[in-house]
């Protein structure tokens, strides 16, 4: 069996602890697009951990954890969070690397941060990553791929390409004196190879007999769907798809082969970086919101910035599910709303004094003002909670409110960070 796991909006919705739980009853864990640009949260035995680019499946021994193609692959990061996780206990975990990934280079970082700063206030609110320069040069057919690390003559002519392009944008766009130098480059991409050689493998061939032999494949996403640069807030986007069937190209997995997509939604919103969020909120009432969401507030996992904060929009949900070909919804981060009298839930756009349901383009979505309709809170923590019956009444009508907003069904509920946290229902 494949199934996914996914986020239903921005991204951040709690996936890391929801693809560690299920990753139990799995024997393969597949990240299969973005980079280091986005971090999922898991606390476990071991202690909290937040994964910037490792599968969240590396805590058990008996899973083979698979970095394809699709990903970018930052060599730095990949070791350093190795190094974390190993140095706190953690077994060294099975992984694969496809020899098909492609590297995220020092000049993708660099070309990241001196355009978000040419940019000014008129940003995209990168996390300075170096993910946008690194699918430009992959599709400009000029990125390194891991197999390239094993063919000297090879990677240095790929290097040598590659700088006298960016030199040239350096210093006419950027005004940068320092240019990039093919041999410094080439010789640590080196100081990686034999260490990284054991993890390199043919991660395509790998999965695609994993799944004919019957073995239980989970597909982990990174962010959500309203990032994904054809059918999101474009330009606001990401520069990977994090839709569940872009698995199909990034992991060379046989679109029949997904049987289940589980789409993780927040049970409130937030977002990080610049784009439309019709739902958002300011103030006090984000902060409040902010202080008490997530696991020790809702802050960036990879960039430490407070996340902009918003109520749940069922459109912006349905519209993702939609996206995602979801088969179940995971809500997350329910025990968080314990606070409130009155639960606001934006139902509806109103654009130029038409009432919609369904989510618009870009240009009408910067016109969009919230419709909200209200669910009574339930007062009191229900933090933990496992059993659907025992959460408040109130609690369910909210649960069951939203299933019927978004038109699929919520399955899974999650009731704390820790791992076992959760509802089935």
């Amino acid at each position: 069996m494949v199934r996914a796991i996914v986020g239903g909006c921005w991204g951040d919705e709690g996936k890391g602890k929801v693809t560690d739980l299920l990753s139990e009853n799995s024997d393969i864990v597949v990240r299969f697009q973005g980079g280091a640009n986005a971090g999922h949260t898991i606390i476990n035995e071991y202690g909290k951990f937040a994964l910037h680019l490792l599968p969240s499946g590396i805590f058990h021994q008996n899973i083979t954890n698979v970095i394809a193609q699709g990903v970018a692959f930052n060599l730095e990061q990949f070791f350093h969070e190795l190094d974390d996780v190993t140095g706190k206990g953690v077994p060294m975990p099975n992984i694969l690397v496809s020899d098909r990934a492609q590297i995220v280079m020092p000049y993708h970082v660099l070309f990241d941060a001196l355009e978000e700063q040419r940019l000014g206030g008129k940003g995209f609110g990168s996390t300075k990553s170096g993910i946008a320069p690194f699918y430009s040069d992959k599709y400009l057919k000029i990125g390194i791929q891991v197999c390239d690390l094993y063919d000297d003559e090879r990677l240095l002519s790929k290097l040598e390409r590659a700088c006298e392009q960016k030199n040239i944008t350096l210093g006419a766009l950027y005004h940068q004196d320092e240019m990039l130098e093919p041999k410094k480059l080439f010789d640590e991409l080196v100081s990686y190879r034999e260490r990284l050689r054991p993890f390199v493998g043919d991660a395509a061939l790998f999965l695609n007999k994993a799944i004919k032999a019957g073995k239980t494949v989970l597909l982990e996403g990174q962010l959500g769907s309203l990032k994904d640069p054809d059918n999101g807030i474009y330009p606001f986007t990401t520069s990977s798809s994090p839709l569940a069937g872009f698995a199909t190209v990034g992991a060379a997995i046989p679109p029949r082969a997904i049987e289940q997509i589980i789409v993780v939604v927040k049970s409130y919103s937030s977002a990080v970086g610049a784009g439309a969020f019709v739902s958002e909120i300011f103030g006090d009432e984000a902060q409040e919101l902010r202080d008490r969401g997530g696991d020790g507030g809702e802050y960036g996992a990879t960039t430490g910035r407070p996340r902009r904060m918003g109520w749940l929009d069922t459109v912006a949900v349905k519209y993702g599910c939609m996206l995602q070909g979801c088969t179940d919804v995971c809500l997350s981060l329910i025990d968080v709303l314990g606070y409130l009298d009155k639960i606001p839930v934006c139902t509806a756009y109103e654009i130029d004094g038409q009432r919609t349901e369904d989510f618009p383009v870009t240009p009408l979505l910067d016109k969009a003002k919230p419709v909200y309709e209200y669910v009574d809170g339930w007062k009191c923590d229900i933090k933990g909670c496992r059993k659907y019956e025992d959460l408040p009444e109130n609690a369910r009508k909210y649960i069951e409110f939203i299933e019927q907003k978004i038109g699929y069904p919520i399955t899974i509920i999650s009731t704390g960070p820790k791992r076992d946290d959760i509802i089935y229902r």
